[in-house]
């Protein structure tokens, strides 16, 4: 993780309480502490536990977003191809770990098939690490957001499974290494 740095929130700031889940507002002049700063959101410390902030509400932070990735052409377009929609997938975060979901090993099926358009159709099986982890629908919907921003890609369905349940071993060695584990 990163070096904690601590702001006072310049706006009213939608937030995802974590591992809840749950949708909160953060006041204005609410005091926290930047944690994580990964796949284009922010993970926060405030009074009551931690919160993933979206990018698009950075200057809440007092930080310039990160320019958002351009809207998939709504035109003819080539199909993407498998090797991208995996480099997406790695842009996504559990807010709570500083691994993506690819190398946290959470993926377990990923299938590109063409649409009518000439495009593609990308489905994603992923789990998480824990059951009760109510980030699932978080983390997916985060996975699918990227996705069909995707040129290329023109649907994207992102769905969580619990079978086979989830076990460290499945880390790649590079999430390892991130981790501290090798």
């Amino acid at each position: 993780m990163q070096d904690a740095t601590t702001i006072q929130l310049k706006r009213d700031c939608n937030a995802v309480q974590i591992p809840q889940g749950a949708q909160v507002l953060l006041p204005a002049g609410t005091s926290v502490e930047l944690i994580q700063t990964l796949g284009g959101s922010y993970t926060v410390r405030g009074p009551a536990g931690l919160f993933s902030i979206a990018g698009k509400d950075a200057d809440a932070l007092g930080l310039v977003a990160a320019p958002a990735a351009a809207p998939a052409a709504s035109g003819p377009a080539a199909p993407v191809e498998e090797k991208t929609v995996w480099e997406v997938l790695r842009t996504c975060f559990d807010p709570e770990i500083p691994v993506n979901i690819v190398d946290l090993g959470l993926i377990y099926d990923l299938a590109v098939e063409p649409t009518t358009a000439g495009r593609s159709r990308v489905s994603v099986k992923m789990t998480l690490t824990a059951p009760g982890c109510g980030m699932g629908t978080y983390i997916a919907a985060d996975a699918r957001e990227k996705l069909l921003a995707t040129p290329g890609v023109e649907e994207a369905a992102v769905d969580v499974v619990w079978d086979p349940p989830w076990h460290p071993s499945m880390i790649t060695t590079e999430g390892r290494k991130t981790l501290g584990l090798e």
